[in-house]
């Protein structure tokens, strides 16, 4: 391929043309031939066209984008001669303004150092500092969102891999650091993808990669933080707690003073929960770093000058409890605490005497927790907490009772799990004793709050595998006393927080091989014996469960059908479920005959998801006719009591197959194309779209291990989407609706270059009485409205129309914002509307709700400025 396209450019002559524009088609055409053959180059071959390329980096301007193409397709190379990275890049850096190029071409220079580094990181680091300085002169200015995560990835290389910075360390934080903190909200339905958290990540990953940013980053970041934007001061937050976890103490040593300023303000004048947790985390991070310093005789403490700071701004609040800063600095000191073992025996030696003193108060803990009580900051005031905790929990106050609690999570595991069935198992099972009938009431509302209080501080200390040996055990007694009918007063509530509390416990706990024994051998084991017994056995749990639903044997089928969902549609593809086959006849057989609802949708997700990760071959293939073919004759005869059965087994199996491209799938959302004009299912069908189109959380998800392929949903629009227009323009009028609510779930799953191929349909949508349409409609139309493309332009008097019938409706809100969009329409195309929308604006301008009067005045805002001399 390379030499006959070398033979035709020679022929034409085109590299030699005297004409730019000829030099660079001819040029153009010999980077995209690289672009596909550069694998085959021979050393010699590679380095003549690395020559002719850098040459032609002095040519006209034109020829600057293929050049730079060639030399891209070049930079992949696995022959590239030795020098050749340092003599490309000595041309691009001497001979191009990167800054000064379109887009795509400034993409592909960032692409190209991308790929030397890969594969030549030494010979660019023999380039010393002028690397570094090159780079920066390409990187400054930038602003595109794509290319900055290739320059920051860039940075971030140069950081990390130990590239020379030299005198140019001060110069890379100034062309990185001007964008922080991130300020970027990316269009709605982005086709690019691209996320501010992505923007925020890649920057901080070159901000905090290396200590000789400190002296620039730290004076940055207190700027930062003094700024009124909450996303600003959050970003900055979690920046300082990246950048502290590589720094030394001398690094910060010189702005502990304005740091611990600002982080003070952040938790005593905060209005966010999450810069509050933020400023603890960088607060508990710099003190950690402080803590890490080695001292001698002439070295100063940092940590103690830093703490002295703390101390002197928090302590004498805790004394204070009438005051509002007391949980404040109480935090602040937990923060720093929780740093190093050094940091707590500071701040617990100089606040707790002042603490016990006050008795009468149950302090806020705000220390680490030890490992066992010998070894804790505590065992100098043992005797004194011990006395003030146990007296607390002898107080018929419920709330000294749980804080009392708490605090012996703090003083020490081993007392934890002493305490645990001593006071919170007697508290659990125990009924208030008052016999005053007068106050039975009040008394047993109060018990079931200090009980439900209980659970979820059991769950919460629960994080250690010691303490979850002897914790899980007492929740596992509550919901086996559920299930024996021995409730002891337990209500459903009561129940049911068990439950989320082994879950939560589940989250949080430490994953380490104790933990896992626990949960294998213990925990597991005796939640599926309690479901299935319940499942099987009587009526106790069900009626204190599910009072309200029907009883019988479906009831029983759903409940075991959902642990079954829950084992094998969770497991790894590479583990094989025993006696497979007949388990899905089963599942199968029940999906299509059972009238519970729960139990046939149960039984049909298990089906499918066990479908779709089964191996490719004849099997599977019998398989899915033999189900496509039951289901479709149940569907095809219009008196069968078990239609919705199968429509439900077929969507799902449908979900399925679409999902790992399997070539049956075909077959069974064709038929459901076709249900769209079913007199009784074409509603469901219709529905039908968003399940196929959208994630689901329990099965058919990679979280499962389902085999899912990337960009399924294109792929069933390409195939498809003739298919539904084809529908649409078939169908009776009364049955329209069910294909524009489908396309609706489509699409709005779809990023926008799909959208635009759908323009009629969606303004045909828009006169749908149904406002799921409306609303699923009007959000897909607002993203392409920003960029629109002629076919829509040419459509604005039908658009104009029904955009404005709905901006007194229920979807006026949205509506309102696509009508904004269009005021950014070229002014010469829709000046002849505005007197029209003006008017129409004026009424929602009076709306009962905010919102809507807000959209209303900046639509009507922009559609006034349209045409008058200082306009747009």
């Amino acid at each position: 391929m390379f030499p006959s396209a070398f033979f035709f450019l020679d022929r034409r002559l085109s590299l030699t043309s005297s004409q730019p524009h000829t030099r660079a088609r001819g040029v153009q055409l010999l980077s995209e031939v690289l672009h596909e053959c550069y694998g085959n180059l021979t050393e010699r071959e590679v380095e003549v066209l690395i020559a002719f390329y850098e040459n032609r980096l002095k040519d006209h301007y034109i020829i600057t984008p293929p050049v730079l193409q060639g030399l891209r397709a070049l930079t992949k190379c696995t022959v590239l001669p030795p020098g050749s990275a340092v003599s490309m890049l000595r041309s691009l850096f001497q001979d191009v303004h990167v800054q000064s190029l379109m887009l795509t071409e400034r993409s592909c220079v960032y692409n190209m150092l991308i790929n030397l580094m890969e594969t030549r990181e030494a010979e660019l680091k023999g380039l010393g500092a002028d690397f570094v300085f090159g780079f920066v002169q390409s990187m400054d200015g930038e602003r595109d969102p794509r290319n900055l995560l290739l320059a920051f990835q860039i940075a971030k290389n140069i950081i990390h891999r130990g590239y020379d910075l030299g005198k140019f360390t001060e110069e890379l934080f100034e062309v990185t650091s001007c964008y922080f903190p991130i300020d970027f909200t990316p269009p709605a339905n982005d086709p690019h993808g691209i996320t501010k958290e992505e923007l925020i990540e890649a920057l901080r990953a070159v901000l905090s990669g290396t200590p000789k940013f400190a002296e620039f980053l730290l004076p940055l970041i207190i700027e930062k933080l003094d700024s009124d934007v909450q996303s600003a001061k959050l970003d900055s937050l979690q920046t300082l707690t990246a950048c502290l976890s590589q720094y030394e103490h001398k690094d910060v040593a010189e702005f502990l003073e304005g740091l611990w300023t600002s982080l003070r303000r952040e938790v005593f004048q905060t209005s966010s929960e999450r810069i509050e947790s933020a400023g603890l985390a960088a607060l508990t991070t710099l003190t950690s770093c402080l803590s890490r310093s080695v001292l001698n005789s002439d070295s100063e403490d940092s940590l103690s000058t830093f703490l002295d700071l703390v101390l002197k701004d928090c302590k004498h609040h805790l004394c204070e409890p009438d005051l509002k800063l007391v949980w404040p600095s109480a935090k602040l000191l937990q923060a720093a605490c929780s740093a190093s073992n050094r940091a707590s025996h500071i701040i617990t030696a100089a606040v707790m005497p002042s603490l016990i003193d006050q008795c009468t108060v149950i302090p806020p803990v705000c220390l680490s927790r030890p490992s066992t009580l010998e070894e804790s900051v505590f065992s100098a005031f043992r005797e004194s907490l011990c006395s003030m905790v146990f007296s607390a929990l002898s107080e018929t106050n419920s709330s000294l009772q749980i804080t009392a609690t708490s605090m012996l999570t703090s003083l020490a595991p081993v007392i934890l799990i002493i305490m645990t069935n001593l006071f919170l198992s007697s508290l659990l099972c125990s009924e208030p004793m008052d016999q005053d009938n007068n106050r039975v009431a009040s008394e047993q509302y109060s018990h079931h709050a200090v009980r439900q209080r209980c659970l979820s501080a059991l769950a919460a200390v629960s994080t250690q595998p010691s303490i979850v040996r002897e914790s899980t055990p007492v929740l596992l007694e509550v919901l086996s006393s559920a299930h024996t009918g021995n409730l002891v007063g337990f209500s459903v509530e009561e129940v049911v927080l068990a439950c989320r509390s082994l879950q939560r416990i589940a989250e949080q706990v430490q994953d380490t091989e104790e933990t896992g024994q626990c949960f294998h051998e213990v925990i597991i084991p005796r939640l599926l014996s309690l479901a299935l017994q319940a499942a099987l056995q009587g009526k106790s749990w069900k009626h204190v469960m599910f009072p309200q639903k029907q009883q019988g044997d479906s009831w029983s089928q759903s409940q075991m059908v959902c642990l079954l969902m829950g084992c094998v549609c969770s497991l790894p593809r590479s583990v094989e479920v025993p006696q497979i086959d007949q388990l899905l006849s089963q599942l199968e057989e029940m999906s299509c005959t059972c009238s519970h609802p729960l139990s046939y949708t149960s039984a049909a997700k298990c089906f499918a998801g066990l479908v779709n990760k089964r191996s490719q071959g004849d099997s599977l293939d019998s398989l899915i006719q033999r189900t496509t073919k039951r289901v479709c004759s149940e569907l095809d005869s219009t008196s069968s009591p078990v239609r919705t059965q199968a429509f439900t087994l077929m969507i799902w199996v449908a979900k399925a197959l679409l999902l790992r491209y399997h070539p049956l799938s075909t077959a069974l959302t064709d038929k459901l194309f076709s249900l769209l004009g079913d007199a009784d299912l074409g509603a469901m069908a219709a529905d039908g779209f968003s399940l196929l189109m959208s994630d689901s959380a329990d099965v058919l998800n990679r979280g499962c291990h389902a085999d899912v392929r990337i960009m399924y949903r294109q792929r069933f629009f390409s195939e498809n989407s003739a298919k539904l227009v084809q529908g649409f323009n078939a169908a009776p009028q009364e049955k329209k609706p069910n294909y524009l609510k489908a396309l609706s779930n489509i699409v709005n799953k779809l990023p926008k270059q799909e959208t635009v191929l759908l323009l009629s349909l969606l303004l045909e949508a828009l006169l749908c009485p149904d406002q799921g349409v409306q609303l699923s409609t009007l959000s897909c139309l607002e993203p392409v409205l920003i960029n629109p493309p002629p076919a829509l332009i040419q459509q604005l008097e039908a658009l104009v129309s029904r955009l404005l019938a709905l901006i007194c409706s229920s979807v006026r809100i949205a509506s309102l914002r696509c009508i904004h969009a269009l005021s950014r329409f070229p002014e010469h195309e829709i000046l002849p509307f505005r007197a029209r929308v003006l008017r129409a604006l004026a009424r929602p301008l009076d709306d009962k709700k905010r919102l809507v009067r807000s959209e209303a005045v900046q639509a009507r805002g922009e559609w006034f400025l349209l045409g008058s001399p200082g306009g747009r």
